[in-house]
C-alpha cells in the first residue's frame, strides 16, 4: 500500500517536497515512480529511481528543478520539487513496480499505486 502527502499550495518559484509512504517489507525491492495528472490530460510520466537508488530518470519538463530519492529503512520515497511553474500543478502519484531495472515510464509498468497528493502553483 502506498500513500502519498506533502501536495500544496505555493507560489511559482517556490518548493515542495512530496512524500510517499510504503507498507510491507518489499519496497527496497521495487522501482518507484512518480507520476502527475493534470485536469482533462493524461497521467504522465515524472520520474523513477531504482530500488537502491542509484539509477534516476526524469522527464524532460522536470529535469534540473525537480530530485527524487528514497530511504529504504523508512520505506519511504522522496520527491523534492523546486523553481515550481504553473504547469506543474496536477495530482501527483506514486507508484511501485515489482521490476526494478527498466525505464518504467508508462502508466501499465506500475503495479500498485497511491491516493495521489494535489500540487497547486500559482502565477
Amino acid at each position: 500500500q502506498l500513500q502519498a502527502y506533502g501536495g500544496g499550495l505555493v507560489q511559482a518559484g517556490g518548493s515542495l517536497r512530496l512524500s510517499c509512504a510504503a507498507s510491507g517489507r518489499t519496497f527496497s525491492t521495487y522501482g518507484m515512480g512518480w507520476f502527475r495528472q493534470a485536469p482533462g490530460k493524461e497521467r504522465e510520466f515524472v520520474s523513477r529511481i531504482s530500488p537502491s537508488g542509484t539509477i534516476t530518470s526524469y522527464a524532460d519538463s522536470v529535469k534540473g528543478r525537480f530530485t527524487v530519492s528514497r530511504d529504504n529503512a523508512k520505506n519511504t520515497l522522496y520527491l523534492q520539487m523546486n523553481s515550481l511553474k504553473p504547469d506543474d500543478t496536477a495530482v501527483y502519484y506514486c507508484a511501485a513496480d515489482r521490476v526494478a531495472l527498466r525505464p518504467g515510464r508508462v502508466v501499465s509498468a506500475y503495479d500498485y499505486w497511491g491516493q495521489g497528493t494535489q500540487v497547486t502553483v500559482s502565477s
